[in-house]
């Protein structure tokens, strides 16, 4: 625990924190990855250069200075970031190297004197200690399932399936045979790339999409312009190919009784965790309602079509609702509202207080319809959404 001089200390640097924003992060990375090369093989050189990193993280130690007193409140970033640290085998030599950088970037940035610096030292030491624990445990909790392991294992792709104009599904089998882990719908894979065609070794999540079945692993990938990995899987990656994957890992999963209605709510690839969600309640025959909402460009970009209409067989109580931004001519049928995804005009499917809700796509998408839902009067408490990336608050 940290004493109150100390926090006392640390809260009076949030003022020179906020004003020097988000450079403070970006010099730290620049500093960091300089000194320590070799870390390039595990950070999104991506989301370093498009800043996105960065400003996640002095959101993140913004987010902590001002909580500082009551560490509880920052527990769920915690866990949503401890989770994805494990599929990057972040360790804890690690937390010592992002220390070390930390303390010097707020010295040259801030120069908020040597009782602050050591304030932020203690404060960090918390922290960190509290991320090592919580990851030791999320290792060992995977390395003990049936099927689980802890270091990257090996895969194999078994099948590539084009599943939209811009999104293939990808088959996954363990090369050693033997069955994989069950995860919670809505977790993702760490997938690591090392391929002759990439500067550095490249790490990405990509969501599970569907239930799991002890065998073998499905993702779908979404190609992005410039993008390393989800480049060579789409153009590159062939049947045979070898990867290596971290556990399943991701605190945004389906967590409902057979009582309890379910709304999921989706944009184009932002779909994938939910299809898992989807797949998961028909598996288990939820008894209660279960509503698909889904919005996409037009039917070249609509994934799973087919899918989502054989599982929704297998649910008792099932309706969906699709939008089609900018619908083709040879799209009619296929989807029942033109535009941008509202549903206030759909207020009678979503009156249940027990209903609840989860979000995936753009973040100006689920902002959009996380305010919808607020306005309908749905407390933000039973709405849970996963972001794409660093996370953000909607």
């Amino acid at each position: 625990m940290l004493d109150a001089k100390t926090i006392a200390a640390v809260k009076a640097t949030i003022p020179a924190l906020l004003a020097v924003g988000p450079a403070l992060t970006l010099r730290f990375y620049d500093r960091m990855l300089r000194a320590n090369p070799e870390l390039q093989d595990i950070f999104n050189m991506s989301n370093q250069r498009n800043g996105s990193q960065p400003e996640a993280l002095f959101n993140a130690l913004c987010a902590y200075a001002c909580n500082i007193e009551n560490l509880a409140d920052l527990l769920p970033a915690v866990e949503k970031i401890a989770q994805k640290h494990t599929s990057f085998a972040i360790q804890p030599d690690h937390y010592q190297i992002v220390g070390t950088h930390l303390l010097a970037t707020l010295e040259e940035l801030l120069s908020p004197g040597e009782e602050a610096l050591e304030a932020w030292g203690k404060a960090y030491n918390v922290l960190a200690s509290v991320f090592i624990q919580r990851e030791a445990q999320i290792y060992q909790q995977a390395e003990a399932k049936p099927g689980g392991w802890r270091a990257p294992r090996t895969f194999r792709i078994s099948a590539i399936t084009q599943e939209s104009d811009g999104i293939k599904g990808f088959i996954l089998q363990p090369v050693d045979g033997q069955p994989v882990m069950d995860y919670q719908p809505g977790q993702y894979l760490g997938v690591w790339l090392c391929a002759k065609t990439v500067e550095h070794q490249a790490i990405r999540q990509y969501s599970l999409t569907r239930a799991p079945n002890g065998r073998d692993y499905r993702i779908a990938v979404r190609h992005q312009s410039g993008g390393i990995v989800s480049g060579w899987l789409h153009h590159q990656a062939q049947p045979g190919d070898e990867i290596q994957l971290a556990a399943p890992a991701g605190d945004f999963f389906l967590s409902v009784t057979p009582e309890v209605p379910v709304t999921l709510i989706s944009a184009g690839v932002g779909q994938t965790p939910v299809l898992a969600m989807l797949d998961a309640l028909a598996a288990q025959r939820h008894s209660a309602h279960v509503n698909w909402f889904h919005a996409a460009e037009n039917g070249s970009a609509h994934a799973f079509r087919h899918e989502v209409a054989a599982t929704a067989q297998r649910l008792p109580d099932f309706s969906q609702h699709i939008w089609y931004h900018a619908p083709r001519e040879q799209d009619s049928g296929q989807f029942d509202t033109e535009g941008l995804m509202n549903l206030l005009p759909l207020e009678s499917q979503l009156s249940d207080p027990a209903c609840r809700y989860y979000l995936c796509g753009p973040v100006g998408f689920m902002q959009a319809v996380a305010q919808q839902l607020l306005k309908l009067g749905i407390d933000a408490s039973r709405i849970h959404y996963e972001v794409f990336g660093p996370h953000k608050v909607l």
